[in-house]
């Protein structure tokens, strides 16, 4: 399938970078409103770009666009796509509005067209490798699940350092102006989500801890909240605490607590993070949990090779080739619109609990049985 990328900023060189693994998607070009950065982009990875967006869309060759651009920028970018007959994959996360999430999904619906939504982190062998062991049931049945997605003190690290594989900037201001949880929520959110089904309501909390960042730039806003925490009701009876902050020490761990031990990861972002197993023993009427670890063996993803991917440890350009995947196929996308939808709400709910605590009923829902697994059967 032939793809384009709006907006050449810090993420497009992941996407860069991981899309080798998938010689199905063929890169037509990319465009960016920075016509210097678009210039710098094109010279480093020698890809052709656009002079404008119209110029873009115009292009009857591209099928399928790549919406990396800033996430107050997603909406109104995403909507120009869908009007222009292409479909979309947008960064996370779809929209910074629930209204205007809900109107890219419902133009989509009504053209025909396919639109997802990243992280596409769900798809990695860690994430479906504890989907396949709760299927099986190894921790009996489940009850609660911890979900960190710490970063550390990132206003006293040396982020005006930190550059992209291409020399491009990280977007310090724009990331904390958008914030932590929007940015870095959905990480385990659509983990969760894919496995326990849709949530039912949201009980949150959220507040900005270091106004003002110590950075050289004024941020608007400037109480932008750099810490969450929300208690998650799923429907089908599971709560998961998630936390989520650019305080706490680094920590992107998930731990799902079951009848029969605990199933864990250290890292989240890492699509081949090992998966631990814990069992629940009893000895001389004791129980207890077994400190020792179990690895449960990484499944094989079905078209999954990463032989290029990113420090992180995660594969960015994943998400587009189901995408692009599903749309030849005709069948529905495993990050389909509206499960895009649902953890996008969910993580507008926690973000939106700034300095208090409340519980949000969610309104949206999706068919779980359209989010299929996507690992190798085994013999």
């Amino acid at each position: 399938m032939q793809i384009a990328i709006i907006g050449c900023g810090f993420v497009a060189d992941f996407y860069l970078k991981t899309l080798p693994n998938y010689p199905e998607l063929k890169l037509v070009g990319v465009m960016d409103k920075n016509s210097e950065r678009a210039s710098h982009f094109y010279s480093y990875h020698g890809v052709p770009y656009y002079n404008s967006l119209e110029e873009l869309l115009e292009d009857r060759k591209v099928e399928l666009v790549v919406n990396l651009t800033n996430p107050r920028s997603h909406f109104s970018v995403s909507k120009a796509c869908l009007e222009a007959g292409k479909h979309v994959y947008s960064e996370k996360p779809l929209a910074m509005d629930l209204a205007e999430a809900e109107e890219l999904v419902a133009l989509a619906e009504e053209k025909g067209l396919y639109i997802s939504s990243a992280p596409c982190t769900f798809l990695g062998e860690t994430a479906q490798t504890m989907w396949k062991a709760l299927q099986e049931k190894i921790v009996g049945e489940v009850r609660l699940v911890y979900a960190e997605m710490d970063d550390g003190m990132v206003h006293q690290m040396r982020y005006h350092d930190w550059k992209s594989e291409s020399g491009i900037p990280w977007p310090y201001k724009d990331e904390f102006e958008v914030g932590c949880t929007l940015e870095h929520a959905g990480y385990c959110l659509t983990w969760l989500v894919a496995f326990f089904g849709p949530v039912q309501s949201v009980t949150a909390f959220s507040s900005c801890l270091i106004k003002d960042k110590q950075t050289d730039v004024v941020l608007d806003p400037p109480n932008t909240p750099d810490f969450s925490v929300a208690c998650i009701q799923f429907a089908s009876g599971v709560v998961a605490r998630l936390t989520c902050s650019i305080v706490a020490p680094v920590d992107h761990s998930i731990k799902i607590i079951g009848d029969r031990g605990i199933l864990s990861t250290d890292d989240c972002w890492n699509f081949r993070s090992p998966v631990n197993f814990q069992r629940r023993i009893t000895i001389r009427r004791k129980t207890f949990v077994n400190p020792w670890k179990k690895k449960y063996p990484l499944v094989k993803i079905k078209n999954g090779q990463i032989k290029h991917k990113t420090k992180h440890g995660m594969d960015f350009c994943r998400g587009v080739a189901e995408l692009a995947n599903a749309i030849e196929e005709k069948r529905p996308c495993r990050l389909y619109a509206q499960f895009s939808l649902h953890v996008n709400e969910v993580v507008l709910a926690i973000q939106n609990a700034l300095e208090k605590s409340c519980t949000y009923q969610v309104t949206s829902s999706f068919d779980q049985s359209e989010i299929q697994n996507c690992w190798s059967q085994r013999k």
